[in-house]
């Protein structure tokens, strides 16, 4: 173009297209284009602002740079200390994972060494409004509908990587404190994509490092950086683009990119059916990309081509199928799998058996792939407690095993769908409908925002009885602090007063305790063989209890209804004992490993029916009320805080036999749950103490740390005949019980062998944890046996720690029940409710009943 300065104030028809084409475009070069065109069509600055929205200073210096240096004047030119582009994703993600206040637009900025106005704009446009709930507009091409995000499922093979996301048009409840993933996660899940797209490259094919990026271009240290890469105008990579958006390198406008302008893979924007190849669907390439490299055969890569389609359409039809109450779309993270011009998505058959349909997007224009799976992993974790990092630890276990297959493996692909997220979506459902119009509703009038309320409790419920002058003295607050915190308690209906005390001056003390009956909880505990409901009040009195058999192999669906219905019996029997404004919500204990921030149980043992069933939204959906869930062995540490009044007020850890042993830790004055809620976990450190690991050094599972299944192993081994029992494993372990107490050498035998490998994993707590206390419980301390047990690991804990001159370890049996995880289930309400915690410590909500 020879003439690139004005004139006389007319545009040439070289200049004049130039421009018309960035308005079309949109963006900042739109306005100034507009500015230019508007004044050589003869309109005052006044008239162009009123028509671009845009103040007259900003005419003014857009005209000015025009008159002084043509059209390189419009241009864009980099600002000195800040980047050439800006990736909107990276703006996102660091908004949305930033500790504490740092999420802010000014403290974004300043570390992404953007403007303050860019920041703002970009939070705008995917319509994240600083202190208010996320609830996101994602800008992909075509955007995504909804405002709730979540992220369900990767597909990745040698052609292509697709991104599913599922959304519904209500948004989602604040996510809770604590539950959005951090920086380590995403790095993990970075090193995993690197690992699995270095194992695509070894078979010739993967996603190119930057838009269109021409072979041999390496923009790896700027893509694990999570950066942009500025693409310098006629390069290589500024030449073409991936069907599906580009590779990290700066962001392009490619016309055939615009919204409206396409689908994600060529077709019209809008639904393609949820089976259908979908993603580069037909085997054709979006104008504009890159060809199939010229040494490849032809026929070969049509096979390929061909069975990834068939690969990625039997992905979309199995993730139609699992969650059929989101709207799914698939979103094209780069796509090598196609030559041609596009077909029309309707050319590509749906298999048979499935209904659903999957909508087509390209990633937005302004941010990289990688990017943007980071911005849509901060979005989904950001706003959904169930989005933990252990779904996202999972999906980058399936790309490490991705990356460690063969890549001439037919199955070489990852297929990652998350669990169903459908039973906590709030859908109407008939089997629950008798539960919704249920009047357990759960209490949520007042709320005990104070601490000294929470201090006064915690005083009273040590004691049982006691004075306010007693409350004073113990907890150092004044007199007249506590005469007021106890009138209002005593008004609430939370504290009662005792009989007066004589006193030898002055006039009689009148003690307060607990009133029981002015709050209940239910808990459930959730056995491969039998299922516990109890109701307990708020003094810790068992109201009543109901069991039901059950077995592993029950199908999780069916599972579910049973819990849901024994939990509706036992209240139902527990009738007018409990309040319906009293009630508090119910606890559930759970085998573990437990996500308590998804509410899934991950593979409970003897459960093999299970694998990653979302428990506690299942539940919630049949109870309108708080419902918690624990862990069975942390359950039951609670309760024996709960119930043990000032007998547990120090720390302990409580041993739960059960099927397994677990251990629940009470430290530092509050139930210690660990990172991932399953602190506790015992197996391992008894396979450690005990020198019982494989060649490549991993703990044996060990039997003994089964009592029900070796126990009756290690008995018939001595030489007790075996007792015919229909009750399996319990009923036999039972049996041995029985006889070890009436004197049987092998019974004995088999049970202090149990108990002394017991034993050395508690003896690694002791000496871990400094403490003076242990108690025995669960369902399998029974009192055939509990003289076994206590005593063998009395022995342990006290002859062999190293600082055994310095402490002596108390093993004390449970003050609960054998339904120990039951009751300490109910606890976990009233321990979450009363319990003092400074303000800052993750706490759940709390509530009192009135009246």
């Amino acid at each position: 173009m020879s003439d690139t300065r004005p004139g006389d104030g007319t545009l040439s028809p070289e200049l004049r297209a130039v421009l018309r084409r960035w308005a079309d475009e949109g963006g900042a070069l739109a306005t100034r284009a507009g500015v230019v065109l508007l004044a050589a069509d003869g309109l005052r600055d006044a008239e162009i602002s009123r028509r671009l929205g845009v103040s007259r200073q900003t005419v003014g210096s857009w005209r000015q740079r025009w008159t002084s240096a043509g059209i390189d004047g419009l241009e864009h030119r980099p600002r000195t200390g800040r980047p050439a582009t800006v990736d909107e994703a990276e703006v996102v993600t660091r908004t949305l994972l930033a500790p504490g206040g740092s999420g802010a637009s000014r403290a974004v900025a300043r570390e992404l060494g953007l403007s303050h106005a860019t920041v703002a704009g970009i939070r705008r446009r995917w319509r994240l409004v600083p202190d208010e709930p996320v609830s996101p507009s994602v800008p992909t091409r075509p955007p995504l509908p909804g405002a709730d995000v979540w992220v369900m499922g990767l597909y990745v093979d040698g052609l292509r990587g697709v991104l599913l996301a599922g959304t519904r048009l209500v948004p989602s409840p604040p996510a809770t404190s604590g539950t959005v993933i951090g920086a380590d996660v995403l790095a993990g899940l970075d090193r995993s994509l690197d690992a699995a797209l270095a194992s695509t490259r070894r078979d010739g094919a993967g996603p190119g490092e930057g838009p269109g990026a021409g072979a041999g271009t390496d923009h790896t240290a700027s893509w694990r950086q999570g950066r942009t890469t500025a693409v310098a105008p006629g390069s290589a990579e500024a030449a073409g683009g991936w069907a599906g958006g580009s590779a990290p390198g700066e962001p392009h406008r490619d016309p055939a990119h615009a919204v409206g302008t396409t689908g994600a893979f060529g077709a019209d924007p809008g639904q393609v059916p949820a089976d259908s190849s979908g993603p580069g669907s037909g085997g054709r390439r979006v104008a504009g990309t890159r060809p199939a490299p010229p040494d490849v055969d032809s026929r070969a890569r049509s096979a390929d081509v061909g069975a990834s389609d068939r690969a990625l359409a039997g992905y979309l039809a199995q993730a139609s199928r699992r969650h059929p109450d989101l709207a799914l779309h698939a979103v094209t993270l780069w796509d090598d799998a196609s030559d041609g011009a596009p077909a029309p998505a309707t050319d590509t058959p749906q298999p048979p058996g499935t209904t659903g349909t999957v909508t087509c997007h390209h990633i937005p224009a302004r941010s990289t792939w990688r990017t943007f799976l980071r911005a849509m992993i901060a979005l989904d974790s950001t706003s959904h407690p169930e989005s933990s990092r252990r779904v996202y630890l999972d999906l980058a276990a399936e790309l490490e095993r991705y990356a460690a297959g063969r890549p001439d493996d037919p199955q070489h692909t990852v297929r990652w769908l998350r669990e169903n997220v459908a039973g906590h979506l709030g859908a109407e459902s008939a089997k629950a409908g008798s539960a919704r119009g249920h009047t357990w509703s759960g209490v949520n009038q007042i709320d005990l925002g104070s601490f000294n309320e929470c201090v006064v409790i915690e005083t009273v419920r040590l004691s049982g009885t006691i004075t306010r002058g007693e409350i004073a003295h113990r907890t150092g607050l004044t007199q007249q602090s506590v005469s007021r915190i106890a009138r209002s308690l005593l008004d609430r209906g939370i504290l009662i007063e005792d009989a007066q005390l004589r006193a030898t001056s002055g006039k009689p003390r009148t003690p307060v305790r607990l009133r029981g009956a002015a709050a209940h909880a239910l808990g459930i505990h959730i056995d491969p063989e039998l299922l516990t409901a109890v109701v307990i009040d708020l003094d810790g009195a068992i109201v009543c209890t109901r069991t039901r058999s059950v077995s592993a192999d029950t199908d999780p669906a069916e599972f579910v209804e049973r819990v849901a219905a024994l939990g509706r019996e036992t209240l139902a029997e527990a009738g007018g004992a409990v309040r319906p404004d009293g009630f508090l919500g119910i606890g559930v204990a759970v085998p573990g490993p437990v996500d308590i921030a998804s509410g899934t149980v991950l593979g409970p043992p003897l459960m093999s029916a299970w694998g990653d069933l979302p428990l506690l939204y299942l539940l919630k959906d049949h109870f309108p009320c708080p419902v918690i869930m624990e862990k069975d062995s942390t359950a039951a540490a609670a309760g024996e805080r709960w119930i043990g009044r000032d007998r547990r007020a120090r720390d302990f850890a409580y041993l739960y036999l059960g099927t397994g042993v677990g251990t629940g830790l009470y430290l530092n004055g509050d139930i210690y749950r660990g990172v991932s809620a399953n602190a506790g976990e015992f197996g391992q450190l008894c396979a450690i103490a005990l020198g019982r690991v494989d060649k490549d050094g991993r703990p044996e599972i060990l039997p003994e740390c089964n009592p029900p299944v070796s126990v009756p192993d290690l008995a018939a081994r001595g030489g007790l005949r075996p007792v015919a029992t229909t009750g399996g494993s319990t009923a036999a372990y039972l049996a041995v019980g029985r006889a070890a107490a009436a004197g049987d050498r092998a019974a004995a035998a088999a049970v202090r062998e149990v108990a002394q490998a017991v034993g050395r994993g508690a003896l690694g707590l002791i000496d871990l944890l400094d403490i003076d206390l242990i108690v025995l419980g669960g369902p399998f301390f029974t009192d055939d046996v509990a003289d076994f047990y206590l005593a063998e690991i009395a022995r342990t804990v006290n002859e062999f720690p190293t600082a055994r001159r310095l402490r002596r370890v108390e093993v004390e049996p449970s003050v609960l029940s054998a339904g120990a995880a039951a009751v300490g289930a109910a606890s976990t309400i009233f321990h979450a409710t009363f319990t003092p915690r400074l303000r800052g410590r993750e706490t759940r909500a709390r509530h009192l009943p009135t009246g």
